[in-house]
């Protein structure tokens, strides 16, 4: 079979900047119509350009809640008309608000029912589509393999969006305005479409090379909430401490990028805390960003003014660590783009709601008490109030001695309480004559309840206290919520600082946790630049790395006109499509700004990824496994064609490949053009006597042998199975007959054969005493009836 993975290097499909059009010019202007679904968080989107006739599309990609991706798209494309759905998220309806309050850019906006971006629906309008490439006999079910080729079903807010976008299209009648109404809006290609730097890498690619790879939970309290990461690269990289850190470095992963700028920002503080003489500025900063919490979910319940103790806390701590972030890295070099930012951003607004908060709100008490206090001096009228509470102790002692002396001598003792709400109370104990609630009646006393064997009762003496200190309890509670609701909008006021400690906090958290894993598994910092080579010396698989005990370490070099096509041969298990892994996930790393596993790296940057190793099925993909597998170039004629394309090409053209391949006849039998382009390595191996054994280093060549058999015997196969392998491999290689073991060799069926053919013909057949019958059972089915 063959395995193959490409990083490519060619432009991505992406609407070229345009000269400023004239005022006759912008009446005649093409338009571009973008539509877009948004859901849970991800982003599906096409457009339509009537300039070339051409429909670009985007996978499925996250976005967050401010919607930045999508603004870039539309910064990117300009579309004159966006279309989206009347059921939409909050989200989304904000971001549209925001479009069209803006005065230089102001977009047509087109809203359809939902109904309109149903996938059905949609995969319907699309095999309905003017599509004047295809064959006018082509069958519903060719357009459909066709088109299912050409576009990710599995991006499924892309399929929608897609729906709709047609409809409008028919509706508008985009460029065939003066055509019969039979004319349908053409669309004469498919793109796919990437922003600009941002590299392209589709769910196969990730899946392949386990950039990500989520597991069941192993404890049982988790079983419904879902899943860990389990071996992949995200989950040896992450060593964020705060949660948005984390989720950040998922978006990095998700969003790997060719931004120069960008990369190098990222490769300098990397390079900074990977350095030993800065490890103890790296526990200490890991340590403040531990205590960075979720402040937008405490933001929203302020909003709401459901704040909670907790919510104090977490801001609190939060505050506090960003200050101490802050005066730790103004310490440190501010050539550090990063750090400057930090220390400049992180305003006095921070110190201000620190102090704010530690000087009102008195934790500990809250704590206790389950809701929010304050601390002492903050207001006179609430230090005032809590005297009298704290006073009423002794006043009560002495106001009850009084009250018992007015009680029936039966009563031994009583108190007087006070409870939230209810007020003040006469508490006497039950005595045992006391059994009917008619017996709790006291003379000059309302009985209120029982409870724990005590009578409470409000009597005239508790009614004055009452009207005296009112509720006393009640007032200070609300009085200690009016300070908080100020406290509160104090907070909100200043809210953006918040957001903005949030985004670079998570910036420097990814950035260290990279480093630390840099400084764990021995990395090294990338050479990038915007050429088209790549040199890997003494490079290593990140994951393998982390697995295996022994490593051996191998090179890579792709110049602009040399080696940019390698076929690998080797016996399986010799380690092929590692190599090819770690090729692509050295440079992914190096696309998300991180150190990579190779004593020296010089990095071209690519605008995509891509890997063919193995069979992904699925309804939604709507291809045969024949289909599935002809996309993984699975057959010898498919796969020299394909590699003889790529090195045809001028070299400019051609992309990064590395391919994989047991089909030796692809080079012994001189399939390939001679190209500098091509270069032919093998992974070395050698025998032991009849056993195999792999070396796993890289060297030029071909390798001669696919060791099936050593192959067969290192899995477990029997050895005669092996050995009956052995004979029909070198017969078949001979051209000999290969004959059957499980019954008569083909030299015993000629023989027997042959006598039967002359026994009848020695039969006279006009002689009426021969039974045919009896000779056909006698001669044909010789030995009780056994078959020739």
């Amino acid at each position: 079979m063959a395995v193959q993975g490409g990083v490519r290097e060619t432009g991505a499909a992406r609407r070229p900047p345009q000269p400023a059009l004239t005022e006759e010019e912008e009446e005649q202007a093409p338009e571009v119509l973008l539509s877009v679904v948004v859901q849970h968080g991800q982003v599906g989107l096409c457009f339509y350009d009537s300039r070339d006739f051409t429909l670009h599309h985007m996978a499925d990609t996250p976005d967050g809640h401010d919607l930045h991706l999508l603004a870039r798209v539309i910064q990117e494309v300009s579309p004159h008309v966006i279309i989206t759905s009347a059921k939409q998220e909050r989200c989304m309806a904000q971001f549209m608000q925001r479009q069209g309050s803006n005065p230089d850019y102001r977009p047509e906006v087109v809203v359809y029912p939902s109904v309109d971006f149903g996938v059905e629906v949609s995969k319907q309008r699309l095999l309905s589509a003017h599509l004047p490439f295809l064959p006018a006999s082509v069958s519903e079910r060719g357009r459909a393999s066709y088109l299912s080729s050409c576009l990710s079903f599995d991006s499924l807010l892309m399929l929608r969006s897609v729906g709709a976008l047609l409809k409008c299209l028919d509706r508008r009648r985009v460029g065939v305005e003066l055509e019969d109404c039979s004319v349908g809006v053409p669309i004469l290609q498919f793109l796919t479409y990437t922003l600009k730097d941002v590299v392209y890498i589709d769910r196969d690619t990730y899946s392949v090379l386990q950039i990500f790879k989520s597991e069941l939970h192993p404890s049982v309290y988790k079983l419904q909430s879902g899943e860990k990461e389990g071996l992949s690269l995200y989950g040896i990289l992450n060593r964020c401490k705060c949660k948005f850190g984390s989720k950040m470095l998922r978006q990095w992963f998700l969003r790997p990028s060719r931004d120069l700028a960008l990369l190098n920002r990222r490769q300098t503080v990397v390079r900074f805390f990977s350095s030993p003489r800065n490890s103890d500025t790296l526990r200490t900063l890991q340590g403040s960003l531990s205590n960075i919490r979720n402040v937008p979910n405490v933001l929203r319940r302020m909003s709401l003014c459901h704040t909670t103790v907790s919510d104090w806390q977490s801001l609190y701590k939060t505050v506090y660590s960003a200050v101490c972030i802050r005066d730790t890295l103004r310490s440190l070099p501010q050539s550090i783009q990063l750090f400057q930012d930090i220390s400049e951003g992180f305003s006095d607004d921070l110190y201000y709601i620190a102090s704010l908060i530690s000087r009102v709100v008195d934790f500990e008490s809250s704590l206790s008490e389950n809701r929010f206090t304050v601390k002492p001096n903050v207001d006179p009228a609430i230090d005032e109030k809590k005297r009298r509470m704290m006073g009423l102790s002794d006043f009560l002692t002495d106001v009850a001695r009084r009250e018992l002396e007015h009680l029936d001598a039966r009563i031994p003792s009583c108190c007087v309480i006070y409870i939230p709400l209810i007020g003040f109370l006469l508490s006497v104990p039950r005595l045992p004559s006391m059994v009917e609630k008619e017996d709790f009646m006291i003379e000059g006393l309302d009985f209120m309840f029982l409870s724990e064997e005590r009578l409470h009762y409000r009597s005239q003496r508790t009614k004055e206290l009452d009207n005296l200190l009112g509720d006393l309890h009640c007032d200070i509670r609300d009085m200690e919520t009016a300070v908080m609701t100020q406290l509160q909008s104090s907070v909100l006021e200043r809210s953006a600082c918040l957001y903005k400690v949030l985004d670079l906090t998570a910036e420097l958290d990814c950035l260290m946790a990279l480093s630390h894993a840099s400084q764990e598994y021995g990395y090294t910092s990338p050479s990038l630049a915007n050429h088209r080579r790549i040199v890997l010396a003494e490079a290593r698989h990140p994951l393998l790395q982390v697995c295996s005990p022994v490593l051996v370490s191998n090179s890579f070099q792709s110049s602009n006109t040399q080696g940019r096509v390698k076929v690998i041969t080797g016996p399986n298990s010799s380690g092929k499509s590692m190599y090819l892994k770690q090729v692509g996930l050295i440079v992914f790393m190096a696309l998300i700004g991180s150190d990579v596993p190779a004593r020296e790296a010089e990095i071209g940057l690519v605008d995509g990824i891509f890997t063919r190793m193995q069979s992904r099925e699925s309804v939604s993909v709507g291809l045969s496994t024949f289909m599935i597998d002809l996309k993984q170039v699975d057959g010898l004629s498919l796969l020299a064609a394909s590699v003889s394309h790529w090195l045809k090409r001028v070299p400019a053209e051609v992309p990064h490949v590395l391919l994989a391949t047991n089909f030796h006849s692809l080079l012994q039998l001189g399939l390939l053009p001679s190209s500098s382009l091509l270069s032919l390595l093998t992974l070395e191996t050698t025998l032991d006597g009849e056993e195999l054994v792999f070396l796993y280093q890289l060297k030029e060549g071909i390798c001669c042998s696919s060791y099936a058999a050593n192959i067969a015997s290192l899995a477990g196969l029997p050895s005669s199975m092996v050995q009956r392998g052995l004979e029909v491999s070198e017969l078949y290689r001979t051209g000999k007959t290969i004959n059957r073991i499980d019954g008569p060799s083909s030299e015993d069926l000629a023989s027997s054969c042959a006598r039967v053919v002359d026994t009848f013909m020695s039969v006279d057949l006009e002689d009426s005493s021969v039974d045919l019958q009896i000779f056909m059972k006698e001669q044909l089915l010789p030995s009780g009836g056994g078959r020739l």
